[in-house]
């Protein structure tokens, strides 16, 4: 739900709380949201699809279910889950990439999820050298040529035909489409530039690839490893691998967020 205060939202997490929690008040709630997040001050900085500007989400949460509130961002907190649990499980240094509606990368760096202050990630606005616009206001960012989201969108474009998500260009892909072909050739080059730049800050040693495009796993690993490899010269190339938690990722990294919360005051008290 859109509303520049999040009072839709206030509304939506009120509701599930109550429906899981019966007569019972929970010991703590996590809750994470895109866009720009500050953790520390629980404030939702910015998010450009639901219209939000400086939203004290936690704070007004904690006041409405009576609880103790962990706010997180959608992305990181799934990166703690594939870390904790998922994909990333081993690793010091790690990058979780869900590409879906638009790209963001979770960083985990000597194990812990790097949030610089709320805007570490944003690998999706790089300029990977088109000259699409993007609705941030600049142009040949990554997730305009790359996401699963532009992937559907630049497949109608070239054909005339609609596409329900990059699902189904990858069905094309696989029967040998042409247009799909090179649709999803332009944004695995876009996604191995991107990944290059992060390889040469962060070194992670593995990379796990989310969101809708993680679900093409067979036509993303092995492809993407392979141009990333071609453009490193003496950086250690990552694993690339395939997302373990899928869509559940948000959501228990959400309860990991509640959990240490809950360890953090006990620890304190």
């Amino acid at each position: 739900p859109a509303g520049s205060d999040g009072a839709p939202v206030l509304d939506a997490v009120a509701a599930i709380a109550e429906r899981l929690s019966g007569d019972e008040r929970p010991a703590a709630v996590g809750v994470v949201v895109p866009g720009i997040v500050d953790e520390a001050a629980g404030v939702a900085v910015r998010a450009g699809n639901l219209s939000w500007r400086d939203a004290p989400l936690r704070d007004l949460l904690a006041a409405r279910l009576g609880c103790p509130v962990a706010l997180g961002h959608d992305v990181r907190a799934g990166g703690l889950a594939e870390h904790r649990a998922g994909a990333c499980r081993g690793a010091r240094n790690a990058v979780f990439l869900p590409v879906g509606t638009g790209i963001a990368a979770a960083l985990i760096l000597d194990g812990r999820v790097f949030a610089g202050d709320g805007y570490a990630g944003e690998v999706g606005h790089v300029d990977v050298g088109h000259d699409l616009p993007c609705a941030c206001g600049a142009r040949g960012c990554l997730e305009t040529i790359a996401s699963a989201a532009a992937i559907a969108r630049r497949y109608t474009a070239a054909t005339g035909t609609a596409v329900d998500g990059s699902r189904d260009v990858a069905e094309l892909v696989r029967r040998g489409d042409a247009a799909a072909v090179a649709v999803w050739d332009d944004a695995l080059d876009a996604l191995a530039y991107g990944l290059s730049l992060l390889v040469g800050v962060v070194a992670p040693e593995v990379v796990a690839i989310g969101g809708g495009l993680g679900e093409s796993a067979d036509l993303v690993l092995r492809p993407l490893s392979g141009r990333l490899a071609a453009r490193l010269t003496f950086q250690r190339p990552p694993r690339i691998v395939a997302a373990e938690l899928g869509d559940r990722a948000g959501c228990v990294g959400a309860g990991l967020l509640a959990r240490e919360l809950i360890a953090d005051r006990l620890m304190s008290s």
